[in-house]
Parts: structure tokens; C-alpha cells; sequence
């Protein structure tokens, strides 16, 4: 209490002492070295916050006379108040009252110009936190922004924020401008509480003259100020940290403030201020943050990492094509068109992800982006567009990528990039997404953009020959439009381009712009443009004939005849409403009808029509779950009646290009969910009745349960351990394709209805999910498969337990025994007391019991294991011939063809265990190689000759005979007796995968040996079969997958001959093709694409991310040493264009080291997905930093070290943004935080001294640089995941570099909890006392 008192009386002494002063009109200055020296004698520290509020209190208003404002003025420059809370206290108090006392605002103003940019002294006094906190008591800065004063630096930003936003709003109602705002009233205390009264000289005219005048000079002096605060470097920079950080109150302040450029009066009697340019400075590109790169590393950082937009040509002349940018893109889209997997994730989600990252981390604008797009798109059409024959994807999956993947993707991301979550609900069900659709216009100015610079691309848009008719069709749609000559859909069925009379050749550009056309993305204005169409006509050729058959004819009521069907079958829809009334009469029309439908919407709709193919896909998926019957009353399963139609839409999706189609569009879960309970009721519905097809052709349960369950099976790798090796804690991609995992994603779609509104695709899948079921679903619903998958991976996991005798199952083993060997000798052991110990079975004489059983397919499935273990064990010990036993095997899969499944899996698990003896494939007892084995070791030496891969010689000498595992022989011998043919190509795409695998897993040479075999059955298949056995080289031999890396680095970067000359790029990496069908045979394969189709059956890809990283070191080390760089920059001349040879040469090595990390990041993503990222950032790279590597001791050893780190800070974060996203929309995005905290805890850790490191210093700085530059410039929401903590000492860390402006703009980036930080170092840095 007595302090108080003597405090009190402190001050009132000073408020006496400052009267006296005033009464006897003392000098400021002496007045301020008496107070000073009073406080100093009193114990009071000096800047003093109680000497502020007093001399406000005291000015204002009792005292408010010029000498008092100059004692005050002279009390900031001595510092013996703090400016800033002076200027505080004086904006509460002056600011309400700026019309009574235009003079006090004036001379508020004048203290503004004078104090409140001279920031650094006053952060670096003794009283910083204390002045701080007073300023936001003063200020209420914690109700009106929200932010807790934890750090003196968050109210600094503030200060300057509320400051400048109360001028703002001072000066808005200055000039009436206020009430036009949103708001209509300002946040902050501008007008006075209580009424004004006016003084005596309110009669004084020309006192009101002058107030006005000097009202007026006030509004344009604070406009001014506001535009000084804007542009001076301290201030704006601070500025920038409230436009990240307060992101909602900085849209209503620069509301405001545009409101004020656009319409301010005062604002033109300004001299030093205009109207455009302070429009300018409210722009996002004018208030940033760094004003420019000064440190040398991040300046060189940049500039060397640039590799430029699209139109540059700086790396064509480096052995580098700017196409290059998107070599990641040309991976993933290349790795798509593998068909011995499925994605449950739709390549729509993949490409758009991809995009945006890409976009993001090479800087390019959408123009060049969209190009890249289409280039990427078309090189995977023209690499493939005479594709081999075999059970894989061929063109139609390639054009289903370009036409309608890729235009989804581009509509994808115009409506994420401009129209956000602002769409349209479209109706449930049938609606068309695109109708009526306005595309905004900057986005579709660079698709148009991009469209127009294609048609430069001419050898990329040669259309293949399958879809020569289909570009020509779409070029004379253009020329006739142009030439105003409407004609309808009905003219194009019958057109024939000979009858034209100008060449109407289309391209690959005609069809893409048709397709974007279908979806609204551009209009017939695209007709137009230069050089689309060949000239005009004046008339058509010939009229259409009045009874053509066709989708016109169709939607104009003609019935669905033998003929119409044919013609709606060979032909694509054009438009969504042909398809819905297909979809119409599928759910309504007769038994017939829905057959025709199906049949009609499998067909070229399905392959060929791209412009809607995305609602094809989803009607077949919603037919496959049919609603149940008003009339139904069976206890079987209303799909029964539906089996005709089902079994139709089954066989006719079977493909492997149709598969891959829905895979590509995100279906393969729902698709697997609505074949799941076919397989379930089909399964358990005893063979008693059959179906006649309009065809005549005759289906039983059986066959539609085969059917299902083949097309099912497709969908996982049901052929591989249930267990495989993960990486960290995330587990292979190849071990969550289960039947759970399946369901799980589908089930997913359901869930994801709350961010409905932010993803087209997603609102796609929930779409045909709902449509199924509105409920989740699984696998205990469907009780027959759910055991039959148990007994399955039981099968793969250990041996088979032993048969009961007399169990039901054991009936039905003897029962399939004696149907598969009813012709042999009936007097000899039975085949089953092999294994089960019956002593019999069904005995001789017993032929007329040999008849097919009539059980359900389920119960014939549990009891296949037991039957081929029975006939395999009868073959291994002589009492079944090799050709017995592949007849008897053959029966038992023509019987119910789903038995091949489980055979497969039996066969799968007997050769990984290794106990049946080899069996020599000698060409008596079992079919024999000789024939083509050579030849096959030939071609598989032509194939892998540009990897540099030694192949094993398939008999030395030619003396060793040819052998293989009993089960694999037995399987090879069962698949040879398939004939070729559509019936059975369902059953051998299930069958030829795990065939591959199988004889993958036998030592070497059983897949040639394979391949052998069965390329005297199928000679056109050979160029497949030759491919697939040069595939198993790399399985056996983890060397030679490393010589294939390194294959693809050489490849890639064009290090194997001259720089200047050297190819490499995309082309070099993935080829153009191959097969013996190419002028002078076969060709060696691309390093690139054989690497794609090995990575998945790699057993070990730990061990890849270390590889990688070692051949991005040696490539960086190449291509610096290379003969670009050997010549010391500084002896270098000029060259005519100005640029030294020097900077020529590091911007092009360094963009062949960014394409060597671009390469380094796609091998390790796609090789082992999220999970080996992950590793890679969390172990592999901590490990190589701290490990001692070999110093370069030739010339040029410390540009060898820069390059290689930053080489190694691009690859590393290309990998996170292909695993995570750019943005957080990715569900692996929710891994990032942990995972980047613990690197960014390394490195800091590392700045800090706290870790040794082993690398070279050189290649530490760089790393570090380059990994922070990029992520402040290309992933900024990373560093809102990374601990405050951790982003101050990095900050700190690089200011011990120099690298002050990287510190700064990590700091600006790290959210409120690091801006305070930003604050202070923008003030350190660039701030005058």
C-alpha cells in the first residue's frame, strides 16, 4: 500500500512538474532531462509505459496545446516513454476525436511517421515483453484478433495490422465510404462515445474554414501513411504475416482498402499516392514476404533448380526435353496399364493428386500443365498402338486413359481450382454432371490454350488404326459445323469419309476435343480454331437413308431387334440420354429386353465410348445389383431371376481391357461388392434348373457362379500368401487386396458424403455406391464365400488337414474323383485312399454313379483341394499318368470352371513349399519344351540387351534336360488343354497370371521352360510369353534389378554417350514399343517398362531406396564431371546472347540432375507406395547423411557435393508429395506429420550440433537448403505441421548460414505459433533505430 502511495505521488509530481513546465514555456528538451532524471532518481526504468499513459491522460483533452505535444515528441526521441504504446494510447484517444481535434490527428500522424516504422530499437529494449503486453491490454488486440500475447512478436504484427486498419477505417468515414463496407460500422473505437460539443469558434468562419482544410489534409496525410505502410519493407513484410496468419480479418481489411483506392476523393489531391498504385499494393502478389533472394544459397538454389515453363527450349538443347518435367506422370500412367493388378483407387484420384504436385513443385503455369497432360496422355497411346498379342491391356485400355480418365482429371481440377466447393447438387441418380456447366475463365483459357499448341504435336497425334474411323468421323463433325451445314447424329451412322468431298483425316486432337466437348469443357467455338478443320463445303455428299439403323433410329422408338441390337452393340453411344434409355429398359423392360440392354451397354459404349464412358461403367455396376421384384416371393435369392441378364453383363466385362477399364475409373470395390452376393446365391443354388440365352446358348447355376467368381477373383491377388512383408508400419500395397480390404473401400465411398461438395470423383463413387447399398458391407454377409476364403488362405498358409471318411466332404472328393478318372481301370487302389484312408470308392462296375453330381458350387469348391491333392499324390507315386491326370483335371475345371481357382491355389501353395520332386518335361510322360526353348533364350537375350543383364543359359551344353516341380508341370499341362478362344479367356486371364507367378517363384529356367510350352499352343501369344520368362531374370537376382535401375538412370539421363547429342528422356526410359511384329524383329524392351512390369513380384524392395539414392549420387557425379562443366567457369567467355558458357552449362546439368531425382522419387514411390517413403525419409536418408561416403578428389569435387545435395532436397520431396499430397486432401496425408517431424527433427538437430554428421559439408548445406527452400516455396502446408520448435531452431540453424531470408520465410510460414519469431527477425533484419 505505501508503494502505491509513493507511486502515485511519483506521478503526480511529474504531472506537476510538466505544468510548471508548461505555465513557464520550459524548453522540451530540459523539460525531458528533468523528468528523466527524477524518474532515473526514483528508481523508475526508462523507456517508462506509466510516464506514457500519464502524459496521454494529461494531453488529452484537458491540456491539449502545441508545447505539451512537443514535450511529449521530445519524451519519444529520448526514449523515456515507449513510441509504441504511445502511439497506442494516442490512436484510442485521438483517433474517436480526429473532427474536434483535426490538429491532434495531425500531429498523431506526424508521431506515426516519425515512430512507427523504427521498430528495431524499440524490440531490443529492456521493457520489449512488458510494453508489449500493455499495448495489448490498450488495444483489446486479444477480443478483436483472437490471439493469445504468448509472444511480444504476435502483438508487434498486431499493432502494425490494427494500426494501419484503424486508418483505414478513419479514413472511410472521413469520406462516407464506411457505410458501404459489409460491416457498415469499424471494429475499432474511430468515433467518439459521447457527443461532440462544439466550441465557441464554432462562429468563427474562418476557423471552420481551416478545420475543414486541415479534416481534409488529415483523411489524404492517412491514406498516405497506409500506402507507406504497405510498401515499406519492414512493415509489409510484417503485414504479409497477418495475411497468412488472420486470413479472415485480412479479406475485410483489404475489402476495405480496395473500396477506399476505388472511390477516395482525398486520395487524389495525393502526391505521393494514386489509386493504382495503391490497387497494386492490395494485390496477393504485391504483400509477400520476401522482397527478394540475398543469400547466396537460396539465391543459387532457385535459380539452378528452375526448370522452366514449357515454352523454353533451353533443355532440348541439353539432352533434356522440357516434356521431361511430367516423367513421373508417364510413369504412373505407363504403370496403370499393367493388368496383373487392379487399383481400388481410381486413376482419376491418382492423375489429379499427381497433377497438383507436380504443378506445385516445378512451378508451371495450367497452360503448361494441361500440355503436359496431353503429351504425357498421347505418348501412351502412340508407345503401345500396335500392342502385342495376350492376356493383357491393349489399346482400348490406353485410349480410355487419354479420353476419358485424363478429361475427367482436367474437369477435376478446373472445378477444384476455380469453382472450390461452390457446385451445383446434381440430382441422384441419372443426371448428367456436365450439363449446363459454365467453366470459368482463366482455367479454360489455358485448356484452350493448350488444346490450340497440341496441334503443333502432329507425330504424337497420329490416331492408331482401330480409331482411324472414329478421328476422321470427329473432323468431319468439325468441317460440316463450320460449314453451316446441321446435320444430325443419323448422318454420322451412315457417313462414309470417301464420299466427302475434302480430306477429312482426323487426329488424336479431334477426339480429345470432342470428348472435353461431351463435358462442357469447351464448346463448337473450338471448331474454329486455326487449322482444326481442312476448309468448308456446300452441301452434303448424300442424304441419310430413311430406314438407318443406329442410336438415332433407336431414339426415335425403334424396337430393340436382332438387327438393332447388333448395330447398338458395334456402336458407342454419343450422348448420356442414348445410355439412360438403355439403363431404362435393362431395370424395366422384358426378360428379353434386359438382355439386349446388357449386351448393348458391354459393348462399344463400354470400350469405345469415351465421351460417356464414365456412365457406362457405372450402369453395368448398378445392374449388377438389381432391386428385387415386386412379385418375388422365393426363399432363393431374388437374383435368380436376374441370371440370364447377369450372367450377360459378367461375361461381357470379363476382359482384360474391361476390368482395367473399371479399374482406371475407381470401381473395382463396388464392382467386387455386387459380385459377392451373385457368387453367394449362385454359389449355393443346386445345378436343377438352367437358362436359354436369346443366342440358344444354355446356362446352368453353375455358370453364372463360374462366371462371377472368376471376374471376382480378378480383382485381388487371391493366388499370394495372405501375409507378405510390409515396409515400417504400413503394409504392401499387394497384401490389402483381399476380399476385406475391397469391402473396406467401398464402404469408404459411403463415408466420405460429408465432403461431398469438394471432389467430383468422390461424389461419382458415392453415387454408384448408394446405388447398391446405402449401407456399409461385409464379408460376414456372404457366409459360403467368407468360408470358402478362409479355406483358401488355409491352403496357402500349410498343408491340407487330413479328410474325414464318411463326412460329407469326403463324399463329394470320391464323387469328383470318379467323374474325373471314370475310365481308368476301376480294379485298381482308389485314387482317393491316397490321402483320405478309405479303403475304397466307389468301386468298379459303378460307371452309371460316374455322372456329374448335382451339387451347389460351393460344396463342390470345399472338397477341389482334397480331389487334386488325391490325383496329384496318385501321379507322384505312378498310379496316374501325366496325361491322366491333366484330363482328369481339365473335366473337374469344365465341370465348374470356378474349380480352376482353387486349383490354382493349391498348385500355388504345393510349389512354394518345395516337397514334390522335379519332374523331366522329357515329351513322353509330359509334354516337352525342345521345340521352341532356344528360341525362347534368344529373344529373352534380345529382350534385356540394352540392361546390360547377364542371362542364365537354359542348359549347359544342351545336354540337361528340362525339368519342373511336379504341381507346376501339372498346372502347365491343365492350362495347355484351354483352347484360345473368347469361352475360355476368362478362365485363362484368372489362370495365366498365376501361372507367371508360379513358375516365377521355381528356380530358373522353369518360366522359359514354360514359356516354351506354351507358345507351341499359342504361337501369336509368343512376343508375351518371351516377355514374361525376361521378366523372371530380375526375380532370382537381386543384382540385376540393380542393373536395371541403374539401366534406367543411363537411359534416362543420356549418360551412355555424348551430352550434347544424347537423346535420353522419356523416350530413352520407356521406349516406343516392341514385339517381332517391328521391322527387324524383336527389339530390346526399355529399361523403364521392364522395370514396371517386375517391381510388384519382387519379393525384397527395402533395399531399393538405398540403391536409388546411390545412383542418384553417381548420376549427379556424372553429369557434373561430364565434358558440360570439366572447364572452369571464370575462363569461360561470353557468348552472343549474353550468357556466360558457365551458367549455360550448370543450367543444363542441373536440369538433368533434377530428371535424375524426378527418376530417383517414381522408382521409390511406385515401387513400394507410402510405406516406403516413409522409410526412405525416416531411415535411409538420417543413415546416408550421418555415414562417411568417398570424397571426389577430382576437379570440381565441391560442385559434384552442392549438386548432390540438392539433387537429393528435390528427390525427397518429390517423394513425400507423391506419397502425401501436396495438400492435406489426401487420406495418407494424415502419415505426414509424424513422419516429416522426425526428418525436420533431424535436421535441426543436426544445425544444432547435436548429430555427427558423415556427408560432405557442401552436399549438408545444400540438402538442407534446397529441402527447406522447396518447401517453403512448393508445400507450405507441411510446414504448418512441423513442431514451432523445431521451425525456430532450423530458423536459427540457417541464420548461422547467412541464409537469413530462407530463416525468414520458414518462419512466415510456420503459422501464429512461429510469427512472432518472423517478426522480430524481419525487424532484426531490415529495421532502422
Amino acid at each position: 500500500m505505501e508503494a502505491n502511495l509513493q507511486s502515485s505521488r511519483l506521478w503526480d509530481d511529474i504531472v506537476e512538474q510538466t505544468k510548471v513546465a508548461k505555465e513557464k514555456g520550459i524548453d522540451p528538451l530540459l523539460w525531458a532531462l528533468q523528468v528523466s532524471s527524477n524518474l532515473s532518481s526514483s528508481g523508475v526504468a526508462l523507456p517508462s509505459t506509466e510516464l506514457a499513459h500519464t502524459l496521454v491522460n494529461y494531453i488529452c483533452w484537458d491540456n491539449n496545446i502545441p508545447i505539451l505535444w512537443k514535450f511529449l515528441d521530445k519524451a519519444l526521441t529520448m526514449k523515456i516513454v515507449p513510441p509504441l504504446l504511445v502511439l497506442a494510447l494516442l490512436s484510442q484517444r485521438v483517433m474517436p476525436c480526429r473532427c474536434s481535434h483535426p490538429a491532434a490527428y495531425r500531429l498523431y500522424l506526424e508521431l506515426l511517421k516519425r515512430h512507427a516504422f523504427t521498430l528495431k530499437c524499440q524490440i531490443n529494449g529492456p521493457d520489449y515483453l512488458r510494453v508489449m503486453k500493455s499495448i495489448d491490454a490498450t488495444l483489446n488486440l486479444f477480443e478483436i484478433f483472437g490471439l493469445p500475447a504468448t509472444e511480444p512478436g504476435i502483438v508487434t504484427v498486431e499493432f502494425i495490422f490494427s494500426i494501419v486498419w484503424q486508418l483505414l477505417d478513419a479514413s472511410l468515414d472521413d469520406e462516407g465510404l464506411l457505410e458501404l463496407t459489409e460491416e457498415k460500422v469499424s471494429r475499432w473505437a474511430i468515433k467518439p462515445q459521447e457527443m461532440e460539443i462544439d466550441g465557441d469558434d464554432i462562429y468563427d468562419e474562418k476557423k471552420t474554414e481551416y478545420h475543414e482544410r486541415l479534416r481534409n489534409f488529415n483523411t489524404t496525410m492517412a491514406i498516405e501513411i497506409i500506402g507507406q505502410f504497405l510498401q515499406n519493407k519492414v512493415t509489409s513484410r510484417i503485414l504479409y504475416l497477418a495475411r497468412r496468419n488472420m486470413s479472415t480479418h485480412w479479406v475485410v481489411f483489404i475489402r476495405s482498402l480496395r473500396l477506399l483506392a476505388s472511390n477516395s476523393a482525398a486520395l487524389k489531391n495525393s502526391n505521393t499516392l494514386t489509386s493504382d498504385v495503391l490497387l497494386e499494393l492490395t494485390s496477393d502478389s504485391c504483400v509477400v514476404l520476401s522482397r527478394g533472394c540475398k543469400t547466396s544459397s537460396l539465391q543459387k538454389f532457385h535459380a539452378v533448380m528452375a526448370f522452366g515453363s514449357l515454352a523454353s527450349s533451353a533443355g532440348l538443347c541439353h539432352g533434356a526435353s522440357h516434356s521431361d518435367l511430367w516423367l513421373p506422370l508417364d510413369l504412373v500412367l505407363e504403370d496403370a496399364m499393367d493388368g496383373y493388378l487392379v487399383n481400388t483407387t481410381s486413376a482419376i484420384e491418382i492423375i489429379t493428386g499427381l497433377v497438383k504436385t507436380l504443378q506445385a513443385i516445378n512451378g508451371t503455369n495450367w497452360h503448361d500443365t494441361f500440355l503436359g497432360l496431353w503429351i504425357a496422355s498421347l505418348r501412351l497411346v502412340q508407345r503401345e498402338r500396335d500392342p502385342i498379342e495376350g492376356p493383357v491391356p491393349r489399346l482400348d485400355t490406353r485410349l480410355c486413359m487419354l479420353l476419358s480418365i485424363i478429361i475427367l482429371v482436367v474437369a477435376d481440377l478446373i472445378e477444384e481450382k476455380e469453382e472450390g466447393a461452390s457446385v451445383e447438387e446434381t440430382e441422384y441418380g441419372s443426371t448428367n454432371h456436365w450439363k449446363e456447366k459454365k467453366i470459368p475463365r482463366k482455367c479454360h483459357d489455358d485448356l484452350v490454350s493448350s488444346l490450340q499448341v497440341l496441334g503443333d504435336y502432329q507425330g504424337l497425334l497420329a490416331p492408331p488404326q482401330s480409331v482411324v474411323s472414329a478421328a476422321n468421323h470427329a473432323a468431319a463433325r468439325a468441317m460440316l459445323f463450320v460449314s453451316g451445314l446441321n446435320v444430325g447424329s443419323a448422318y454420322f451412322e451412315c457417313i462414309n469419309m470417301k464420299d466427302m468431298p475434302i480430306n477429312c483425316s482426323g487426329n488424336m486432337r479431334h477426339l480429345i476435343v470432342e470428348a472435353c466437348i461431351a463435358r462442357n469443357l469447351l464448346d463448337t467455338s473450338a471448331y474454329f480454331w486455326p487449322g482444326y478443320v481442312n476448309g468448308r463445303i456446300n452441301q452434303l455428299p448424300y442424304s441419310v437413308p430413311a430406314q438407318a439403323t443406329g442410336w438415332s433410329s433407336f431414339m426415335k422408338g425403334a424396337p430393340l431387334t436382332s438387327v438393332m441390337v447388333n448395330a447398338l452393340v458395334s456402336s458407342p453411344a454419343s450422348s448420356l440420354a442414348e445410355l439412360e434409355k438403355i439403363f431404362e429398359i435393362a431395370v424395366n423392360g422384358s426378360d428379353d429386353e434386359k438382355i439386349s440392354a446388357a449386351t448393348i451397354l458391354c459393348g462399344a459404349s463400354l470400350i469405345r465410348g469415351w465421351n460417356i464412358q464414365e456412365y457406362t461403367v457405372q450402369f453395368i455396376t448398378r445392374l449388377m445389383s438389381p432391386p428385387v421384384r415386386a412379385d418375388f416371393a422365393g426363399s432363393d435369392g431374388h437374383l435368380i431371376d436376374y441370371a440370364p441378364m447377369l450372367n450377360v453383363l459378367i461375361v461381357g466385362i470379363a476382359s482384360v481391357d474391361c476390368v482395367q477399364i473399371f479399374s482406371l475409373h475407381g470401381l473395382v470395390p463396388q464392382l467386387a461388392c455386387s459380385l459377392m452376393p451373385i457368387c453367394e446365391v449362385f454359389g449355393s443354388y443346386v445345378p436343377n434348373v438352367s437358362w436359354t440365352l436369346p443366342t440358344g446358348e444354355e446356362i446352368s447355376p453353375h455358370a453364372v457362379f463360374s462366371n462371377a467368381f472368376a471376374l471376382l477373383l480378378k480383382l485381388w491377388r487371391f493366388n499370394h500368401p495372405p501375409i507378405e512383408h510390409g515396409v515400417g508400419d504400413v503394409p504392401t500395397v499387394g497384401s490389402q487386396l483381399t476380399p476385406e480390404y475391397l469391402l473396406l473401400v467401398r464402404n469408404s465411398h459411403l463415408l466420405s458424403s460429408e465432403n461431398i461438395h469438394k471432389d467430383r470423383n468422390k461424389r461419382r463413387l458415392l453415387e454408384v455406391a448408394r446405388s447398391s447399398s446405402p449401407q456399409p458391407v461385409f464379408l460376414d454377409s456372404f457366409p459360403k464365400l467368407k468360408v470358402w476364403y478362409r479355406q483358401h488362405q488355409r491352403c496357402l498358409a500349410a498343408t491340407l488337414s487330413d479328410l474325414v471318411h464318411g463326412t460329407t466332404v469326403h463324399q463329394t472328393v470320391d464323387g469328383l474323383l470318379n467323374m474325373m478318372f471314370r475310365k481308368i481301370n476301376r480294379g485298381s487302389q482308389s485314387i482317393t485312399s491316397v490321402t483320405s484312408g478309405s479303403s475304397s470308392s466307389s468301386g468298379p462296375g459303378n460307371e452309371d454313379n460316374s455322372l456329374k453330381p448335382k451339387l451347389p458350387a460351393w460344396d463342390i469348391l470345399e472338397a477341389v483341394p482334397y480331389v487334386v491333392d488325391a490325383a496329384l499324390t496318385a501321379c507322384a507315386h505312378g498310379r496316374l499318368s501325366p496325361r491322366e491326370l491333366a484330363t482328369g483335371l481339365k473335366d473337374l475345371a469344365d465341370f465348374l470352371p470356378a474349380s480352376l481357382a482353387t486349383i490354382v491355389s493349391y498348385f500355388s501353395a504345393e510349389v512354394s513349399r518345395g516337397v514334390w520332386k522335379p519332374v523331366v518335361m522329357n515329351g513322353m510322360d509330359w509334354p516337352s519344351p525342345a521345340a521352341n526353348l532356344s528360341n525362347v533364350e534368344e529373344h529373352i537375350r534380345k529382350i534385356l540387351a540394352a540392361t546390360g543383364v547377364d542371362v542364365p543359359r537354359l542348359a549347359a551344353g544342351g545336354s540337361s534336360p528340362a525339368t519342373l516341380p511336379l504341381p507346376l508341370a501339372a498346372f502347365v499341362s491343365l492350362t495347355i488343354t484351354y483352347k484360345i478362344d473368347k469361352a475360355s479367356e476368362r478362365f485363362l486371364n484368372l489362370a495365366g497370371p498365376a501361372l507367371e507367378s508360379l513358375a516365377a517363384d521355381c528356380p530358373w529356367p522353369c518360366m522359359p521352360i514354360v514359356a516354351s510350352l506354351w507358345t507351341q499352343k499359342a504361337k501369336r501369344w509368343f512376343d508375351f510369353l518371351v516377355f514374361s520368362a525376361s521378366r523372371t531374370v530380375f526375380l532370382h537376382n537381386s543384382d540385376a534389378i540393380v542393373q536395371l535401375l541403374k539401366s534406367c538412370f543411363t537411359a534416362t539421363l543420356g549418360l551412355n554417350i555424348s551430352p550434347i547429342s544424347s537423346n535420353g528422356g522419356v523416350g530413352a526410359l520407356l521406349g516406343h514399343g516392341f514385339g517381332s511384329h517391328f521391322c527387324g524383329g524383336i527389339s530390346p524392351v526399355a529399361p523403364g517398362i521392364l522395370y514396371l512390369r517386375v517391381y510388384r513380384s519382387m519379393r525384397d524392395i527395402v533395399f531399393i531406396t538405398e540403391e536409388v539414392v546411390s545412383l542418384l549420387m553417381h548420376s549427379v557425379r556424372e553429369i557434373a564431371c561430364s565434358g558440360l562443366l570439366k572447364e572452369k567457369l571464370e575462363k569461360l567467355k561470353t557468348s552472343k546472347n549474353g550468357m556466360r558458357y558457365g551458367q549455360v552449362s550448370l543450367a543444363a546439368a542441373m536440369t538433368r540432375v533434377k530428371l535424375a531425382a524426378s527418376l530417383a522419387a517414381s522408382l521409390v514411390w511406385l515401387s513400394g507406395g507410402l510405406g516406403l517413403v516413409q522409410s526412405l525419409i525416416k531411415e535411409t536418408l538420417p543413415s546416408w547423411f550421418i555415414s562417411v561416403h568417398r570424397s571426389d578428389r577430382e576437379e570440381g569435387s565441391g560442385l559434384v557435393a552442392m549438386l548432390g545435395g540438392y539433387a537429393l532436397a528435390y528427390f525427397t520431396v518429390l517423394c513425400g508429395a507423391f506419397a502425401w499430397g501436396v495438400d492435406s486432401s489426401s487420406s495418407a496425408s494424415k502419415r505426414r506429420p509424424k513422419i516429416l517431424g522426425t526428418h525436420m527433427e533431424f535436421l535441426a538437430s543436426a544445425l544444432d550440433g547435436k548429430i555427427s554428421l558423415g556427408c560432405d559439408g557442401a552436399t549438408w548445406r545444400a540438402y538442407v537448403s534446397g529441402f527447406v527452400s522447396l518447401m517453403v516455396g512448393c508445400t507450405p502446408n507441411w510446414v504448418l505441421e512441423v513442431d514451432v520448435d523445431v521451425l525456430r531452431r532450423l530458423s536459427k540453424g540457417l541464420r548461422h548460414w547467412n541464409e537469413e531470408e530462407l530463416a525468414l520465410a520458414l518462419l512466415g510460414i510456420g503459422g501464429v505459433g512461429t510469427m512472432g519469431s518472423a517478426a522480430e527477425l524481419i525487424i532484426e533484419k531490415d529495421c532502422d533505430c
